[in-house]
């Protein structure tokens, strides 16, 4: 199945952060914080703005992006976990150079 977001929202592929110890100890996955890196891999066509014109996206399908722990609406698609978000909720690009 796919999915094709509307308007301005994207559907992200969340990005586990390296599992940490510290002491020797390995901290439970309830207690792990939420990922807030996450993969671009749908995006929508755009908002129309008052004038009735298409206002096109900053981001883009393989874009890196950094969000809220708490953002988003958890979908889960062929066994995959995924985020379906607003433009709007993405704080940055990650820009490797």
């Amino acid at each position: 199945m796919k999915l094709r977001p509307l308007a301005d929202r994207v559907i992200v592929r969340p990005i586990e952060n390296q599992e940490q110890k510290k002491g020797g100890i390995i901290i439970p996955d309830t207690a792990k914080e939420k990922p807030v890196q996450g993969e671009i891999v749908a995006v929508g066509p755009g908002k129309l703005s008052d004038d009735g014109k298409k206002v096109p996206l900053e981001v883009k399908i393989g874009d890196r992006i950094l969000y809220g722990k708490y953002t988003g609406t958890e979908v889960e698609i062929d066994e995959q976990a995924l985020l379906v978000m607003n433009e709007s909720d993405i704080y940055a690009i990650v820009v490797n150079k």
